[in-house]
């Protein structure tokens, strides 16, 4: 069934304030993939904050338009969703389709997106998508300050053990 003028204008509405106030976006090509799975998909992707919307090329295109970004370099080919949000974590979008992609095999892939307010290409997203979440990250950080004492520690038992 065809969309009205209003019906799409409210589209375009919707995915220019995605791209103007998420901090990530990301453009997902998807084929062959069955109800039950997309359904999942979005159920997943709404727990972690992460919003799923499929829209014609055209109307993103439009909203692309809107803000300014090329997406010439962009392929936005075959069927196209976007995927946005994220509760505070930056990659959060990217990394739940970067995931949902190895589960459903060649049905869902990366085609590229917006991060921090630039356009960015299949790789950069792919990149992006790998960078663990903000606390395993902060996890990280943790064990590398603490990894200096902990290492004096046991030379310094060590020590003692000789002395003894």
């Amino acid at each position: 069934m065809a969309k009205t003028k209003a019906e799409k204008q409210v589209i375009i509405t919707r995915l220019e304030e995605a791209f103007k106030n998420a901090t990530s976006t990301v453009f997902v090509h998807f084929n062959g993939v069955s109800v039950a799975d997309e359904s999942a998909l979005r159920r997943d992707f709404k727990k972690q904050g992460v919003t799923y919307l499929v829209a014609k090329k055209s109307l993103i295109r439009r909203a692309l338009d809107t803000h300014g970004h090329k997406h010439d370099e962009l392929p936005l080919e075959g069927e196209v969703a976007v995927a946005y949000g994220g509760e505070g974590d930056a990659t959060a979008a990217a990394r739940l389709v970067h995931d949902a992609g190895k589960k459903l095999a060649d049905r869902l892939a990366i085609l590229g997106g917006i991060f921090e307010g630039k356009l960015v290409g299949q790789t950069e997203m792919r990149e992006i998508a790998t960078i663990p979440p903000m606390d395993t990250l902060r996890a990280m950080f943790a064990q590398i300050v603490n990894s200096p004492r902990q290492r004096l520690a046991v030379v310094l038992s060590k020590v003692a053990e000789t002395k003894n």
